[in-house]
């Protein structure tokens, strides 16, 4: 299989944490529109946050160290399906969401559980003893849930080196001052609910297998590039599927 520019988008949630499609439903949304590779990367939350929430009365969402390797299978089951149907290759993930401290990290062909409390650097660690790849997600996000920029981007003088890409697009937003940085980065869409597909994605130079596109985005072979509604007409013009 040869390199090509790949069409991605590497932060995606459905309702196994908080986002409102079903996998399967996820898997075809997304490849009814020509995506060559997704990541299904659903919340995992630090203790303390969901302690708080639970408090609070609020909803969780979140995987658990018990529900992790169920997890794992229902990806693997799903980028079954997502290849046979689409080609569309499908790669496990998670979102480590450390509210307590206020920053996430994507981590891309996830194998094993992680603890999100733990250190950044020992995330780190852990992420590549399972040959996975760190992802710091909206580092400077200026709407939603973060008003202000992670810690992360704050400290990057400290993480710059074992984060392995950033987030230099997120939904709408784009961040200038990571690009601008020289960090590797990517695009996506934060995906939660269908409207957000109209999003930042990345295009990838890559082989479409895991391998590759892990190596694609450790080398920076990326590109941003925004999906809106007028490629969608275009890619589902000649589809009965129903435009959601």
């Amino acid at each position: 299989m040869k390199r090509d520019w790949l069409l991605c988008d590497f932060h995606i949630h459905t309702t196994i944490s908080d986002g409102t499609l079903d996998l399967e439903d996820l898997v075809d949304f997304y490849g009814l529109r020509g995506f060559d590779v997704i990541a299904v990367t659903e919340h995992l939350h630090d203790e303390e946050t969901l302690k708080k929430r639970r408090e609070e009365g609020k909803a969780t969402y979140s995987l658990k160290r018990d529900t992790f390797d169920r997890y794992l299978e229902d990806l693997k089951e799903a980028s079954r399906y997502a290849w046979r149907e689409y080609e569309m290759l499908l790669i496990p993930g998670v979102e480590l969401s450390n509210d307590t401290k206020s920053y996430h990290i994507v981590v891309l062909d996830v194998k094993r559980f992680i603890d999100p409390a733990l250190p950044v650097e020992e995330i780190a660690v852990q992420a590549r003893e399972q040959d996975a790849l760190t992802i710091a997600a909206h580092p400077c996000r200026k709407e939603g849930g973060w008003s202000e920029k992670s810690p992360l981007w704050r400290e990057r003088e400290k993480y710059g080196r074992i984060i392995d890409a950033w987030e230099a697009a997120n939904r709408r937003e784009i961040y200038a001052e990571v690009i601008l940085s020289g960090y590797k980065f990517v695009g996506c869409s934060d995906f939660h609910k269908p409207e957000h597909i109209y999003s930042w994605k990345t295009l990838l130079y890559a082989e479409k297998n895991v391998e590759s596109v892990k190596e694609a985005i450790r080398r920076g072979y990326t590109a941003l590039h925004f999906y809106g509604e007028e490629m969608e007409r275009i890619i589902l013009k000649s589809s009965t599927a129903e435009v959601r």
